[in-house]
């Protein structure tokens, strides 16, 4: 074999060609096994949600001799966020039609200060009454409410039910 017949166009040009083929494959196959595992095993493309907890505690030894004000709830988030709606409906009225009165419901009218919890029926910041002039219903005992949470673009819901009186 002759050494200038590798440094001939047409033998350097397959082997050439050959690795850009290859590499090419190399790297769609990264690319492609890399969007595979961020679609499959991370939450990029899943979108936001509140994280919702609660609590409901007495008001304390001075008002444990009323027993008739119910026991507050209290509603609260991993995270601080502007609120701008909050509505609590019952379950049930809710699974049999979407568009159920809610007991209390929330909305923004400009800027909602920033939190991490509320108690139900409490007026916060920077958010009045859907409807003016209306006051958050009591709730039942032994019944389950649905709450509905928008911070901006991120909503989030979460199932709770008032105990016994």
């Amino acid at each position: 074999m002759r050494l200038d017949s590798y440094v001939d166009g047409t033998r350097i040009g397959r082997v050439t060609k050959y690795m850009n083929k290859k590499q090419c494959l190399l790297v769609l196959l990264v690319v492609g096994l890399a969007a595979v595992y961020a679609v499959f095993f991370t939450d990029w493309f899943q979108p936001r949600t509140l994280r919702i907890h609660h609590t409901s505690r007495p008001r304390g030894f001075a008002m444990r001799a009323r027993r008739d004000l119910p026991v507050p709830i209290v509603f609260g988030f991993d995270e601080s966020c502007r609120l701008t709606e909050i509505k609590v409906v019952p379950l049930a009225g809710f699974q049999t039609n979407q568009n159920v009165l809610p007991l209390w419901h929330l909305i923004s009218d400009s800027n909602s200060v920033p939190v991490e919890a509320f108690t139900y029926g409490q007026m916060i910041r920077g958010m009045k009454p859907a409807i003016k002039g209306t006051h958050p219903a009591s709730l039942e005992p032994n019944t389950t409410y649905r709450l509905f949470v928008v911070a901006g673009n991120v909503k989030g819901e979460h199932d709770f039910e008032m105990g016994h009186k």
